[in-house]
């Protein structure tokens, strides 16, 4: 299973739908309203995503989608 940054972990729980094509979808769809200067979310997005459709259903379930506000937890 890919290994999630801490900051895409918090970017899932954000618009973390209880399904993995759910999420994927939401991410999506504000994938498409960022400006043209949110260069660092965009990427960020799509690293989640790229790293989302290389997991199954059954992998998703098994992630622990908890928001960490500390980086150093």
């Amino acid at each position: 299973m890919s290994d999630f940054t801490f900051d895409e972990i918090n970017l899932m729980c954000i618009y973390n739908t209880g399904t993995h094509a759910g999420l994927m979808q939401e991410l999506t769809d504000m994938r498409g309203h960022l400006e043209p200067d949110e260069t660092e979310l965009l990427e960020l997005t799509d690293s989640t995503l790229y790293k989302l459709g290389g997991i199954t259903d059954e992998q998703f379930k098994e992630l622990e989608l908890v928001p960490y506000f500390d980086a150093d937890e």
